[in-house]
This record gives C-alpha cells, sequence and structure tokens, in this order.
C-alpha cells in the first residue's frame, strides 16, 4: 500500500464503503432478490439469528483466516476496512430503511441500491487500499492460474446456491445485479481511481 496522499485514500475508501453498505441494503430490502454474496449473509442470517451486518463482518474476517493465509495473499488495510465497515453500515441502514409495499419504490430501490453498489465500489476500489476479503479470493486463485472470470464465476455461483438452500433471497434483483454490476463499475474506475501526484510518481519523497 503505498502512502501518496494516503488521508484522501483513506477518506474516499471510507466514504466507498458507506454507500456499498447502504446500497446492498436498499437492494435487500427492495426484496426482489440479492446480490449473489448478500443472499449467502441473509441466508445464514436467518439460520443463526443474527443481524445480516453481522453476517457480514464474520464473514469477511473467516475469510481473511480460512482464504487469504493459504493463499498467501496480503491484506491492506482497505480489506480491513472492508471487512468491518460495509457490515456495520449494513445494520444501521437496515435498520433505518422502511418497509414498503408499492412496487414502484422497491424497484427505485433495488435499481439505486445498484447503482449506489457501483458508486461505492468504484470509489473504494479506486483508493488503492487492497482488495475486499471476497475479491482477495478471485484475485489468489487468478495468481494461481484461475482465470478471473472463471474464479469470478465459481465463487459466486456457490455462495448464491449456499445462501438459496439457507433462505436467502433470489429474484430478478439478483440477475440485474449481476448484469448490470460491471457495466457501471467500469465507467466509473477511471473516474474516481486516485493517480500518484506528479512528485511521487517522478521519484521525489512524498511528505
Amino acid at each position: 500500500m503505498g502512502t501518496d496522499r494516503l488521508v484522501e485514500r483513506i477518506t474516499r475508501c471510507v466514504t466507498g464503503l458507506a454507500f456499498f453498505g447502504v446500497g446492498i441494503s436498499l437492494q435487500i430490502e427492495s426484496r426482489l432478490g440479492n446480490p449473489p454474496w448478500d443472499t449467502f449473509h441473509q441466508g445464514v442470517a436467518m439460520q443463526v439469528g443474527l443481524g445480516i451486518g453481522t453476517v457480514i463482518i464474520i464473514t469477511g474476517v473467516a475469510l481473511l483466516i480460512l482464504f487469504w493465509i493459504p493463499l498467501r495473499q496480503k491484506p491492506g488495510l482497505g480489506t480491513i476496512l472492508n471487512a468491518l465497515e460495509i457490515g456495520l453500515v449494513a445494520n444501521l441502514a437496515l435498520d433505518a430503511i422502511p418497509v414498503v409495499e408499492s412496487m414502484a419504490l422497491r424497484i427505485a430501490m433495488l435499481i439505486g441500491g445498484i447503482v449506489m453498489v457501483a458508486f461505492g465500489s468504484a470509489l473504494y476500489i479506486g483508493s488503492g487500499l487492497g482488495p475486499g476479503p471476497r475479491d482477495g479470493i478471485m484475485t489468489g486463485l487468478a495468481a494461481r492460474g484461475v482465470k478471473v472470470r472463471v474464479a469470478r464465476t465459481l465463487i459466486e455461483v456457490t455462495v448464491l446456491v449456499i445462501g438459496w438452500l439457507l433462505g436467502g433471497q433470489v429474484g430478478v434483483g439478483t440477475v440485474l445485479f449481476a448484469l448490470a454490476i460491471g457495466p457501471l463499475v467500469q465507467p466509473l474506475l477511471p473516474r474516481l481511481a486516485i493517480r500518484p501526484s506528479p512528485r511521487s510518481s517522478s521519484g521525489s519523497a512524498p511528505a
């Protein structure tokens, strides 16, 4: 992790993760289908009686211990923030977002949630402070010869099926998230990524 513009990187990372947490909460509360990992989180939460945000935190920490260490992945500050903040924000947001019955409002929550997740993802990834616990599994497998697309598909299909079997919600929102998140993040990432300052990239020692 570079120290160039560290305060700005941390600010962007924390802000992005907050958007991410609120975004997934909106999608969950729309009741139209969760993203794959959140289907898993919701399913586990239903079985063990914990809040979804708490399960998100436990899952993130467990992934670091069970997968990152064997794959020899090194967590960054952003990895730790990701493991903790998204779940904390989700717990607060899920309590604050009212239950709505209007289909129009539920669709708006779904679409708004996906857009917020995309914006938040680009902001925290662009901070350059390290991948999240879930993405680190994908990059760790890729470093060992597994194609990124194959690794991501295998991981997300596995957690989606497990989450669905545990009672997590799968629906049109799940499909929409899978189709939309990549195309939304792709144009946002280069606009929100922090580039090295001229002094840092020229070899001068930054403050």
